[in-house]
């Protein structure tokens, strides 16, 4: 806040003694100097709370507020350096499409969505008529086709088709 502000919030009598060099107007420069820090914050504030122009150390945070975090094993803490977190990139559009993602939970086309924005990855593909070995079409179940170069990260894709699909339904997932 700049000092000619700041003395506007002054009783009438102090805001007629403020002259260049007294006591007051020292204050008043020294006050200013002590909101600046704040100030600096406060004009990008929103930056904290966009996922992708957010800091680095900040979005696991953001991913505990929007229920991101739920994808996760218990005992992972959101913390950068987990080789059970996605890559920060793909974890920044998973908050950034929280929302969207949200309101297509428990359907194909969530499930999907949520494994590609996780993985980064266009290549699942979701089977809902799967034959058993007499060729008989197994009810309720899911074949999820992944792709083999995301295989190290199965624990994670598991996390999410159990998160993520309707709950009545088994699933297998194969690594093609």
């Amino acid at each position: 806040m700049e000092q000619a502000r700041i003395k506007t919030y002054l009783p009438a009598v102090f805001q007629r003694t403020v002259h260049a060099g007294n006591p007051l107007a020292t204050l008043l420069d020294v006050m200013e100097d002590l909101h600046a820090p704040s100030e600096d914050v406060l004009a990008v504030v929103d930056r904290f709370f966009d996922a992708r122009r957010t800091p680095d150390a900040f979005v696991p945070f953001l991913a505990q507020w929007v229920n991101i975090d739920r994808i996760f094993a218990a005992e992972v803490t959101l913390e950068l350096d987990s080789p059970l977190l996605p890559k920060i990139g793909y974890l920044r559009e998973l908050v950034a499409n929280a929302t969207h993602l949200s309101q297509w939970r428990g359907t194909k086309k969530g499930l999907l969505l949520f494994l590609q924005t996780a993985t980064g990855r266009n290549d699942f593909e979701i089977e809902e008529r799967v034959k058993d070995g007499d060729g008989q079409v197994r009810s309720f179940h899911l074949r999820i086709r992944a792709p083999k170069v995301v295989e190290w990260q199965k624990g994670l894709i598991e996390r999410i088709i159990e998160s993520e699909k309707p709950v009545h339904l088994t699933y297998e997932i194969e690594f093609v």
